[in-house]
C-alpha cells in the first residue's frame, strides 16, 4: 500500500468530487481566477469554518511561468500576527525557477507537491494537510511584472483530530544573499520566528537554492539539524546533494523524485541557456522518517566544504509546529560541582577525580581565514568504570521523560545499563530496567582515501579537537507517570572493540559524566486560536 502511495506522486492525491471518499472527508473546494499586480497581494483563498487545507492547486499561461515562479505564497492561520507560509512560489513548489530547460512534462514530480508542463500552462500542486482552527487567509503576492490568468484552487477536509494533536504548517523562507563565512547557514531557528520563542512540532523537509551561477561545487557543505538546545547536531550529513538524494552532484544532470530531487539547473556554466538556466536547486521532503522536537529546532545548512561558499543560497524549510513547548527541562545535574552533586545525591565510587576539560563541540570549522569560529571552553567531568547514582527532579504530569548526558567523546563505545527507582525507596529495592544507553565511537576516527577510489582500505588515523558532546536517552512513561522526582542509576558495560581490524591502539573505555539534564514531555494543550 505505501509503494502504491509513492507510486501517485505527480498525480492528484485526493479523491474526485462527490464520491463516498471525498465525502467521507467532507471534502470542499473554492476556485477562481486571478490577475496579480506587481507587488500586491491578491486574495485566493478566505477560510472562515475550522478545517485542513488539502490540497492548493495553482496555473498559468506557460509563457508567464518564469515570472510566476518568483511570486510568494503568502499563508496566515486563525488571524495570527505573522503568516506561517511566505515562499516563493517556485521554491515552495520544489523547484529553484520554473525555467524548463528540456521541455520535460514534470519539473517536479515530487509525493508532497509537483510542478508540471502541459502545451499551454504550468501547473503547481501541493498536498501537505494544513489544519487551521479559525480561519485561513492564502494570498499570492505580485512580482515585479504583473501575471494574469491564475487560475487557482483550494480543497478543504474536515480536521483529522483534535487540535490538541494538531499543528500549524509552515514554510520558512529565507534569503542568504551574502553567507557568513565559517558560520553555516541558518535555514530555520524556531525561536526566531512568528513572534514565539517556544515550538513544538516536526522538520519535514526543504527546498533551497545552492547557486544561481551554475555552481554545483558549493554542495560540499554538511547539513546539521539541532533540536531543544542541543549542542551537537542529532541529524548530520556529508555534503548537500546527498540530502537532495544525489551524489557526486548528481553527474550534473537534473532529477526528481517522490523525496529528494535536482529538479533545474544547467550542467555547467557553459551549457546554461540563460541566467536563469544557472540557477542550481534541491529538495528534500519527510514524511514517514519527519524528526520531532518538542521545544525549538535549528536546521543548518554549511555552505562549502568549510563554510567559505560565497554563492547566492535562497532556502524553504517546511514544518508543522503548534506554539507551545511539550518537551520541558525541570532539572540538571552538574558533575564536579560540589553542590549540584550534593543537591542531586550524585555518588559514584568509582568515578575519577574531577578534572577539566577544553575543548569544542561539533558545531562546524573552528577557524577561517584567521578569524576563530568556535573558541573551545572548559568543563568539569568525571569517568567511571562502575556505577552512578543520582537523582532528577520531573514533571508529575510528565508523559515521558528524557534524559540528556553532556559527555567526554574521547572515552570509545560507551555502553551502559540504565535502572530507574522512586527516590522515596531508600533502598534501592525496587529498581527497573529502563534499556541500554550505548553511544559508538569516539573522536578518535578513520579516514580512508585510497588512489584509486575502489584501491586498498587506508587507515590514517585521526583525532578530532572536538570531545564535547550530547547525547539522549528516552525513559518509558511506565518508569516516570505522576512522578516528581526519579533515582537513576548507570551501570558502565564496557564495549572493548578496535577502531579497525588489527589497530594497536587499545580504546579508552569508561562513562564520562559532564552534566545530565532530566526534561519531562507533557502534553500539548489544545490550540485555542
Amino acid at each position: 500500500q505505501a509503494l502504491a502511495i509513492i507510486a501517485r506522486a505527480g498525480s492528484d492525491l485526493l479523491p474526485a468530487a462527490d464520491t463516498p471518499e471525498a465525502n467521507a472527508i467532507d471534502l470542499r473546494e473554492q476556485s477562481g481566477r486571478v490577475n496579480l499586480a506587481a507587488g500586491e497581494a491578491s486574495l485566493v483563498g478566505q477560510l472562515t469554518t475550522p478545517a485542513a487545507v488539502r490540497a492548493i492547486d495553482l496555473s498559468v499561461p506557460r509563457e508567464q511561468s518564469i515570472d510566476f515562479g518568483r511570486a510568494r505564497l503568502r499563508i496566515t492561520w486563525d488571524d495570527r500576527p505573522n503568516p506561517s507560509v511566505d515562499a516563493p512560489v517556485a521554491l515552495f513548489f520544489g523547484a529553484g525557477t520554473l525555467f524548463n530547460r528540456d521541455d520535460r512534462e514534470y519539473l517536479v514530480k515530487a509525493l508532497p507537491v509537483h510542478i508540471r508542463f502541459d502545451a499551454d500552462r504550468v501547473h503547481l500542486a501541493c498536498y501537505f494537510p494544513m489544519p487551521y482552527f479559525k480561519s485561513a487567509r492564502i494570498e499570492l503576492v505580485g512580482p515585479e511584472r504583473p501575471i494574469t490568468d491564475v487560475a487557482w484552487r483550494i480543497r478543504t477536509a474536515a480536521l483529522p483530530a483534535p487540535s490538541d494533536y494538531l499543528t500549524y504548517f509552515h514554510a520558512t523562507y529565507v534569503d542568504h544573499a551574502h553567507p557568513r563565512p565559517g558560520r553555516d547557514l541558518e535555514l530555520l531557528d524556531t525561536k526566531k520566528v512568528e513572534g514565539q520563542s517556544d515550538w513544538s512540532g516536526h522538520f519535514i523537509g526543504t527546498s533551497f537554492i545552492f547557486s544561481d551561477a551554475a555552481n554545483l561545487g558549493t554542495l560540499e557543505g554538511d547539513p546539521r539539524f539541532f533540536f531543544d538546545d542541543s549542542h551537537t547536531p542529532q541529524g548530520q550529513g556529508t555534503g548537500t546533494e546527498e540530502w537532495g538524494g544525489g551524489g557526486d552532484y548528481w553527474g550534473g544532470r537534473t532529477m526528481t523524485l517522490p523525496f529528494a530531487g535536482h529538479p533545474v539547473g544547467a550542467p555547467n556554466a557553459k551549457e546554461a541557456k540563460s541566467p536563469e538556466d544557472k540557477i542550481q536547486s534541491a529538495y528534500r521532503f519527510l514524511l514517514t522518517d519527519l524528526m520531532p522536537f518538542g521545544r525549538a529546532a535549528r536546521i543548518c545548512l554549511e555552505h562549502g566544504g568549510q563554510n567559505d561558499s560565497k554563492e547566492h543560497y535562497q532556502t524553504v524549510t517546511y514544518w508543522y509546529g503548534a506554539p507551545r513547548a511539550t518537551l520541558i527541562e525541570t532539572d540538571a545535574l552538574q558533575i564536579g560541582d560540589d553542590a549540584s552533586e550534593r543537591i542531586h545525591g550524585y555518588t559514584s565510587p568509582d568515578a575519577s577525580p574531577v578534572y577539566q576539560l577544553r575543548s569544542r563541540y561539533e558545531l562546524g570549522v573552528d577557524h577561517h581565514a584567521g578569524d576563530e569560529i568556535y573558541p573551545p571552553h572548559t568543563e568539569n567531568c568525571r569517568v567511571t568504570t562502575g556505577t552512578s547514582e543520582f537523582r532528577l527532579s520531573i514533571d508529575p504530569a510528565n508523559v515521558g521523560v528524557m534524559l540528556r548526558r553532556t559527555l567526554d567523546y574521547a572515552y570509545a563505545n560507551q555502553r551502559a545499563e540504565v535502572f530507574v527507582a522512586d527516590p522515596a525507596d531508600d533502598k534501592g529495592s525496587a529498581w527497573r530496567p529502563a534499556g541500554v544507553w550505548y553511544l559508538a565511537g569516539s573522536n578518535r576516527c578513520v579516514h580512508s582515501n585510497p588512489k584509486p577510489e575502489t584501491g586498498a582500505t587506508e587507515h590514517e588515523v585521526v583525532i578530532s579537537n572536538r570531545q564535547f558532546r550530547e547525547d539522549e536517552f528516552l525513559l518509558p512513561l511506565a518508569l516516570t507517570k505522576g512522578r516528581s522526582a526519579i533515582r537513576v542509576r548507570i551501570v558502565f558495560r564496557p564495549v572493548d572493540r578496535p577502531l579497525f581490524p588489527g589497530d594497536a591502539a587499545p580504546p579508552k573505555l569508561g562513562w564520562s559524566e559532564i552534566r545530565y539534564a532530566a526534561y519531562s514531555f507533557v502534553a500539548p494543550a489544545a490550540i485555542n486560536p
